[in-house]
């Protein structure tokens, strides 16, 4: 049935997008570009609203921007979201935004607009107290990002404090944001500088400022040429707007750096003008772009017109068409990445794209390959998508010479020689061998985080640090080290290996999700382990089901359980998890659909503000192992919503549709949770 292939399809792309969301968010180290991001969550967009209000999208991409803040800095709340852009690429694009505004609006009358360039930065919140600079911020997943006050302060063209104004007082809180960039000509002088001094250049202005932001030493953030523009604001106590124009011109007289490009537009004519005009300019600016931002000027329309999926619906991103060159592809290697995937990576004569020379290019998969005819030694046409990732576009095989080699992925990994295995139903062809050494260090470090086992102390460097020294060479070798071992280690006093070894200690007892989820099986993440955990209750049963026992549970299709059948039927895994037991890991064992009598059955629940007794990632699975759902956004569907401290807007709205909330403590109370399950 086609409902039934559609709704695999939508599985697959969460799973995909979560992926690529890590990737790009956290690891700094895209695999795809960004146009074909752009095509992955256009189609996921498009079959939920063909299932709209039979599905449930909470967990869904398309309701986040995404995904979760690294763990090397604070996270810091936004108190309202920091939406995404949806996208055009034409006028035609332009014009459907129009008419469908002007619907929903039900207006026949001309809509004003502000438009402006849309930098190819960094997107930073950062709130003010009192006219006081108080927290910077990077956007994160929209919801929570990564505390980087201390880097931005040292942003010279940001002000710390508010200039007096003649037209508004300053108010008590307010939440403004802004885009981080590196100009053209810093990055050049940058780069220059770093090539003197033996250091590899950074690939781009925004790569740059994105590694200049997440500096743990901030004295090395204040030596890079950071600049800032600041486009809109969030959440404001003590004042109010009534047009983004008026925020704009507000924000210029407080003192902050505002794009001298914005402009007001009467008509949409206007806009599509000012598109054509900075697209032939954009060259010339000194700032890289990618595209115009058009934003309804009115607040109360945009209140109105309100948001959808994970974009507002008063806002449109126009992107400019990527920038292309040719050059030829001297040979095609193959790169094994941390969930084992194996892409195939273009090798070209280098080439400038858009003012930066390219060398490298993803060529994504093998049915990629085939699809475009690209083999080695072809001439082919190249672009940074997106004006940052660069990617083959197709050949051009009237320019072959017979001398042009197919490319076919090995069958093997290149790394350990274990035999590929191409999942059906995906692309992508794998190595399920846990003991590879190129997917070791980031597997190790996934079973350690904070979601999984939670050994507190062990990071990405610490494990690196073992690996070199050859202390450790799969996740079970972690269980049998000892605190001479660790003494030996650069930076690890013998307080801080008895503390390691405490972590480690501690992490024995873990519920079974967490357990499931630390093995890095390809498409279980923590929802899915979450719901495997309820229907098997042991890891044995887990380890043994059949594939019809596994596809018997709801959300789990075909290609999650040919992962998990993959995964366990491999002899070397089976060997790292029957250490792990040996070593004293016992994952609790859970009643099988454990919950059915609990009076959060059923129910959803919406978290806002922080949480006293646990971490709200905590809440949540506490929630749903007692078979509740928690979402992400207030509903009529919502049954409860948890305030904690500092709660967002989300109560506001709560409150307006009548919606039970519950404090910290009432929340306890029905959860009935034992001590144990707030450690």
């Amino acid at each position: 049935m086609q409902r039934d292939t559609d709704l695999q399809r939508i599985r697959h792309l969460r799973d995909l997008i979560t992926y690529h969301n890590e990737r790009y968010y956290q690891l700094d180290d895209p695999e795809i570009s960004d146009s074909e991001y752009d095509r992955l969550m256009q189609e996921l967009i498009s079959l939920e609203s063909r299932y709209a209000g039979e599905i449930d999208v909470s967990d869904s991409p398309t309701q986040r921007v995404g995904a979760p803040p690294l763990e090397k800095f604070e996270s810091s709340v936004h108190l309202i979201p920091m939406l995404s852009l949806a996208n055009a690429f034409n006028e035609d694009d332009i014009i459907s935004f129009y008419e469908r505004t002007r619907r929903l609006l039900e207006t026949g009358d001309t809509i004003p607009f502000v438009v402006e360039p849309k930098l190819d930065g960094i997107a930073v919140n950062l709130t003010y107290v009192k006219g006081y600079y108080s927290i910077g911020s990077t956007r994160g997943d929209g919801y929570r990002g990564e505390n980087v006050s201390e880097n931005i302060r040292t942003i010279r063209s940001l002000p710390l404090k508010f200039r007096n104004s003649s037209h508004h007082a300053i108010p008590e809180k307010i939440e403004i944001r802004g885009e981080v960039i590196i100009s053209r000509e810093s990055f050049k002088a940058m780069n220059r500088a770093r090539l003197r001094n033996g250091e590899p250049p950074f690939a781009n202005p925004r790569n740059a400022a994105a590694g200049s932001l997440r500096q743990l030493d901030s004295r090395v953030t204040a030596r890079r040429p950071l600049d800032i523009f600041c486009y809109a604001v969030g959440a404001i106590e003590g004042m109010t707007f009534t047009s983004q124009w008026e925020i704009l011109q507000t924000l210029r007289e407080w003192g902050f750096p505002v794009n001298p490009r914005v402009r007001r537009a009467g008509d949409i004519e206007e806009c599509i003008r000012y598109y054509h005009e900075i697209a032939a300019e954009r060259e010339h600016l000194p700032y890289e772009i990618d595209g115009i931002v058009i934003k309804v000027d009115s607040l109360p329309f945009q209140d109105r017109l309100g948001t959808v999926s994970r974009s507002p619906r008063w806002a449109l991103a126009c992107k400019f068409e990527a920038t292309q060159a040719t050059t030829v592809i001297e040979r095609i290697q193959v790169q094994v990445g941390r969930t084992g995937v194996l892409t195939p990576v273009a090798i070209m004569q280098p080439v400038s794209v858009g003012g930066v020379v390219v060398s490298r290019a993803t060529l994504h998969n093998q049915d990629e390959i085939d699809k475009k005819d690209i083999r080695e030694g072809d001439t082919v046409i190249v672009q940074r998508a997106g004006d940052v990732i660069p990617e083959v576009v197709k050949s051009i095989p009237s320019r072959r010479t017979g001398r042009e080699v197919p490319f076919h992925m090995p069958p093997e990994c290149p790394v350990c020689g274990t035999p590929v295995v191409k999942l059906e139903g995906e692309a992508a062809h794998r190595c399920i061998n846990m003991d590879c050494p190129a997917q070791i260090q980031e597997r190790i470090t996934h079973f350690a985080s904070r979601g999984a086992m939670d050994i507190r102390g062990l990071g990405e460097k610490l494990v690196s640090q073992m690996l070199e020294k050859g202390l450790i060479a799969d996740p079970g070798d972690l269980y049998y080290l000892t605190r001479d071992q660790l003494s030996g280690l650069d930076r690890m006093a013998e307080k801080s290996a008895e503390n390691l070894l405490h972590a480690i200690e501690a992490s024995k007892a873990p519920f079974l999700e967490r357990f499931i989820f630390a093995l890095g099986i390809r498409h279980v993440g923590e929802h899915i382990a979450m719901v495997i955990s309820r229907r098997f209750g042991s890891l044995a049963a887990i380890m043994n089901a059949s594939r019809e026992e596994l596809l018997a549970v709801p959300e789990v299709g075909p290609e999650v359980a040919g992962s998990i059948l993959a995964f366990f039927g491999h002899e070397k895994n089976r060997g790292v998890i029957n250490r792990l037991l040996a070593a004293g890991v016992h994952p609790r064992e859970r009643q099988p659909d454990r919950g059915a009598s609990s009076p959060l059955v059923g129910r959803s629940f919406v978290l806002t503000g922080s949480l006293k007794a646990f971490s709200r990632g905590r809440a949540k699975e506490l929630i749903e192992s007692r078979g509740g759902t928690v979402s992400s956004a207030v509903s009529a569907k919502t049954s409860c919503v948890v305030a904690g401290e500092a709660p967002g807007s989300k109560l506001v709205k709560a409150k307006e549709l009548g919606i039970t909330i519950l404090t910290e403590e009432e929340f306890l109370q029905l959860l009935g949770a034992e001590q144990d399950h707030l450690q």
